[in-house]
């Protein structure tokens, strides 16, 4: 199975190697058909401590890190 690969800006570096990623995404409503953003925030591994908090990066998918980090900061330009 591929892995995930997503874009989003760094909205806060506070942790020790761990970014928090937004992503958002356009998502037509149902019903009404009209597009909505929507976003969520990931939790990324960047083991050199690299990008700050505006950066746009890409990161994806891996194995479980910790309890909440998934994600990894790709090494490929955002």
């Amino acid at each position: 199975m591929p892995r995930r690969i997503l874009q989003g800006i760094v909205v806060s570096d506070k942790g020790d190697k761990t970014l928090i990623v937004r992503v958002e995404k356009n998502v037509m409503h149902p019903l009404y058909k009209k597009n909505i953003k929507k976003h969520s925030r990931y939790a990324t591994h960047d083991p050199d401590n690299k990008y700050k908090t505006g950066d746009m990066i890409s990161i994806i998918e891996s194995k479980p890190i910790s309890k909440t980090k998934k994600w990894i900061v790709s090494e490929q330009p955002a």
